[in-house]
């Protein structure tokens, strides 16, 4: 009885871990083919803050937004 509920808690856990990691894995790939911004949506960010951005910034930030996927 009480190695049943063990092996089932354990099962249990077992799945949560392995479902977040494979979701996880997913997510980053999905984000990796399918960015959430792109550069025309940074250039029209940073127009309407009042600046002309350069080709150089807009590509400043989107490194910086990959390198912190």
């Amino acid at each position: 009885m009480l190695g049943d509920i063990l092996l089932v808690l354990l099962g249990l856990v077992i799945g949560a871990i392995l479902g977040f990691i494979i979701s996880r894995t997913v997510m980053k790939k999905y984000m990796k083919k399918n960015p959430p911004i792109n550069e025309k949506m940074i250039e029209a960010m940073m127009s309407s803050m009042g600046r002309k951005p350069s080709r150089k910034q807009v590509q400043q930030v989107m490194n910086q937004m990959t390198r912190n996927m």
